[in-house]
């Protein structure tokens, strides 16, 4: 359902949306940047995509390179970060390849491959990165115009701090794009952990002249204490370098969804085994070196019946009610450490459900084959032998979205994998059009029932994830009751967010700082 008072995506019933930009008195773009990684971002930007959205306005958001393994599926089967695909849907348009023109998805020690306009590009070490960025920053302007062309308001994301020194000269997220543009900037501060004051200065401190006079503002992210513990701190920061604060954004209680990093594994629970949980069901996640698309487990995480886990040693697995090997960007060498740490024997003890994502389906079929090396040295790799399904790595990477029937429910999710998997077992999901391997049922020596599928995001459809949890709960003898739509647990959290940001920061000065970086 598409959220109340926010425009249609462009595609849909809306004439706003088909015409493009709308008649506004608004139109310009900011950065924003913050202090650290993890000093909220990418939150703030959906933040403010969704506070403008409300208002009538066009609006997208705008990241010119993400490092991320969780990432996304366009309508149009192009691959971007899993932030921007949700500061899309805060912002009620569409997701597209142009909000996220270069994606970096770690690999490997030291390697990521390399995603340009939604394609791989192909792997490299930080080295040869280095080297290539330069060549990119054409591309990520030419994306960034055509938004500015098509919106009223573009909301950019920085990448970790836009003061790292030795990055500057060859930067293509943080200032420089904003200094090609004539974009301002507002730099957000985590006062959770200590510090802001010093780390807001410092940032501006360390820029070189030509960035400092992009930065107009300040914001203190993530306060838990009353705000008047703040009174005149904000002011001498402003006497001291000149940029004025222009809120402090409070600490949002609740859970944090489409993340890009590992901030989910420590917000899930810990890696103990589910004895004591009443009538919880007790579901445990695989932690893989390279775990990707974790974001696939956040349906599970508010849901109130049943308690997460990540568990990355066998001894620690116990016998959970389901047992999860969610995706990974390294299969081959995940599969390893699964067998080095006593997992895969873990998985064939389970007496309950198993459910392998992605990489964690093709770890639980027969064999792994990789012929041209796509991403191993080993050309043929024995799986766990769980279901009955061969998976082939090509040089090609599937990036489509996908719609079926599993279980009796209707589903949809998302594909992205170099791995093709052909499945001989019990067909688990119905899928239109070319089946593809997508899902299979098998079983383990210890009786659990496993489910494997290639599809991403599956778990977001209520009715299966419902249906799913009452049959984990039947197995294990646990009764489970559904707690209600995840999309709705979305957009109350965007709302939040949104609210936070019209209650707390100074509108005026902000669309004066929107505004003073509209069209040239």
């Amino acid at each position: 359902m598409h959220p109340p008072g926010v425009p249609a995506p462009a595609g849909q019933s809306s004439p706003t949306a088909r015409r493009g930009r709308s008649k506004s008195r608004l139109a310009g773009a900011v950065m924003v940047c913050g202090t650290t990684s993890n000093a909220g971002k990418s939150t703030v930007v959906a933040g403010l995509c969704r506070h403008y959205a409300r208002r009538g306005l066009r609006v997208a958001p705008f990241k010119a390179q993400n490092m991320s393994n969780n990432s996304a599926v366009t309508p149009s089967g192009h691959e971007i970060g899993r932030a921007q695909a949700w500061q899309a849907a805060a912002a009620g348009v569409d997701a597209e390849v142009s909000m996220n023109p270069v994606l970096l998805k770690p690999s490997g020690p030291g390697a990521s491959q390399v995603v340009v306009m939604g394609r791989p590009v192909g792997v490299m070490t930080a080295a040869e990165y280095h080297r290539h960025k330069p060549s990119l920053l054409a591309t990520v302007l030419s994306a960034l115009d055509d938004l500015r062309s098509r919106y009223d308001v573009v909301v950019l994301e920085g990448a970790g701090s836009p003061a790292e020194i030795n990055l500057l000269d060859h930067d293509i997220v943080n200032l420089r794009v904003a200094h090609e543009a004539a974009i301002p900037a507002l730099v957000v501060g985590d006062i959770d952990l200590g510090g802001v004051f010093a780390a807001l200065y410092g940032t501006v401190a360390l820029l070189p002249d030509r960035y400092r006079p992009l930065v107009g503002g300040f914001v203190v992210n993530k306060f838990r204490g009353d705000p008047a513990l703040l009174a005149g701190a904000t002011e001498a920061l402003q006497a001291r370098c000149g940029v004025p604060t222009l809120g402090v954004l409070p600490w949002l209680e609740g859970p944090a969804l489409d993340g890009e990093d590992a901030m989910i594994l420590e917000r899930a629970g810990s890696d103990r085994p589910g004895s004591g949980r009443g009538r919880l069901l007790d579901v445990a996640v695989v932690r893989f070196p390279h775990l990707a698309n974790f974001t696939d487990l956040d349906p599970l995480v508010v849901e109130p019946g049943i308690s997460v886990r990540f568990v990355d040693d066998g001894r620690r697995v116990g016998q959970p009610d389901l047992l999860v090997l969610p995706g990974s960007k390294a299969t081959v060498a995940d599969l390893g450490w699964l067998r080095s740490r006593g997992l895969a024997r873990a998985v064939s003890d389970c007496s309950t459900t198993v459910l392998g994502i992605c990489a964690g389906y093709q770890m639980l079929g027969q064999v792994i084959e990789d012929p041209d090396g796509v991403e191993s040295s080993s050309r043929v790799t024995p799986g766990l032998a769980h279901v009955d399904a061969v998976t082939r790595f090509g040089p090609e990477k599937v990036t489509r979205r996908r719609r079926g029937r599993a279980l009796g429910q209707k589903l949809h999710g998302y594909q992205i994998h170099h791995g093709r998997v052909s499945a001989a077992g019990r067909p688990l999901i119905e899928m239109e059009g070319n089946a593809d391997g997508d899902g299979c049922e098998g079983r383990t020596p210890g009786g659990a029932t496993v489910y494997g599928t290639t599809l991403h995001g599956l778990l977001e459809g209520d009715g299966f994830r419902a249906a799913l949890l009452s049959e984990v709960g039947r197995r294990a003898g646990v009764p489970f009751a559904p707690g209600g739509s995840f999309e709705a647990a979305r957009q109350l959290r965007i709302d939040t967010v949104a609210d936070a940001v019209a209650a707390h920061l100074d509108l005026v000065a902000l669309d004066r700082l929107v505004a003073s970086g509209g069209p040239r």
